[in-house]
């Protein structure tokens, strides 16, 4: 919550700046410079000096965005409560976002990943496991902590994901995650768990739920490990998941499906990155793609 309220007072302090941080001119007249950005007939408001403030840099698309979509919420509400009669951010937009392409690992980064919790222990069995299930399933971070004993079905090779929105999807699980799995409930859980009753799959050494914060712990540990370090997080081994079945020649409907995604354009951009397989294809189908 304090979180929450910093980064709110820090909007609202930099919203008067957001031309200049732009690096542009305003869409209209009416909010080209700082002060024009403050609403004059609100009782209590003032506005800073554009003199006074420092040079900076200029801001991601990111944060233009959401400062834009900041100070819009903010006018309209100016005008519900009837203290301004027009809203001079009625045509101000914010830039277009630029797509980054997702980091992917190789499939030899992934190996070696997936090969770095060695020994029996109660805690590299969980780890083994939790990176098996993470790459087999290309489950998001609060999707692989948030399942449950009975979210796993080993004897149909399914695991239960709930995503976004509390939606439920079926995903498929290969049988060296089974492994995995079977392994660490063996050897592995029931030791981390000290006689306590848990629903949750993977719990933390104190037998309590992993939390995101130690699953991200975790996969960066494993990472600095192999020489992955600064490489990845635990979204990598989605985005990993979804390049790596696409490379090999899966559907894309059925990469939508398994990564619960809603809009399949979402999906789409994990073909921006399967160029090895868009070769081969080319060259296996064109009339004039092959030597004579």
């Amino acid at each position: 919550m304090v979180r929450s309220i910093r980064a709110s007072a820090s909007k609202k302090s930099s919203l008067s700046r957001l031309p200049r941080l732009a690096g542009r001119r305003a869409p209209n007249a009416a909010l080209e410079g700082p002060s024009a950005l403050a609403a004059p007939s609100a009782p209590g408001m003032t506005s800073t000096s554009a003199s006074t403030l420092a040079p900076r840099a200029p801001a991601a698309a990111a944060t233009l965005g959401r400062k834009v979509a900041c100070l819009r919420s903010f006018y309209r509400h100016l005008r519900r409560e009837g203290l301004i009669e027009h809203d001079p951010t009625a045509d101000l937009h914010g830039p277009r976002k630029t797509q980054r392409l997702p980091r992917v690992l190789s499939r030899e980064e992934v190996a070696r990943l997936l090969r770095e919790p060695k020994g029996t222990e109660p805690m590299a069995l969980r780890d083994r496991a939790l990176l098996e299930v993470m790459y087999a399933c290309g489950l998001r971070a609060s999707e692989v902590i948030g399942l449950e004993m009975t979210d796993i079905d080993m004897h149909e090779g399914f695991v239960r994901a709930r995503g976004k929105g509390s939606k439920e999807r079926l995903v498929p699980l290969g049988r060296q995650a089974i492994a995995a799995i079977r392994a660490y409930l063996r050897g592995g859980r029931s030791q981390l768990l000290h006689g306590r009753e848990e629903p949750r799959l993977f719990v933390n050494f104190r037998g309590g739920p992993l939390t995101r914060q130690g699953l991200y712990k975790i996969v960066q540990r494993h990472a600095r490990a192999v020489g992955l370090d600064g490489k990845m997080s635990p979204h990598t081994l989605r985005h990993s998941f979804a390049t790596h079945l696409l490379s090999n020649g899966c559907d894309l409907r059925a990469v939508q499906e398994m990564l619960g995604h809603a809009d399949i354009a979402t999906t789409q951009m994990y073909t921006h990155l399967s160029g090895d397989r868009l070769k081969q294809v080319y060259y296996e189908s064109h009339p004039r793609a092959k030597d004579e």
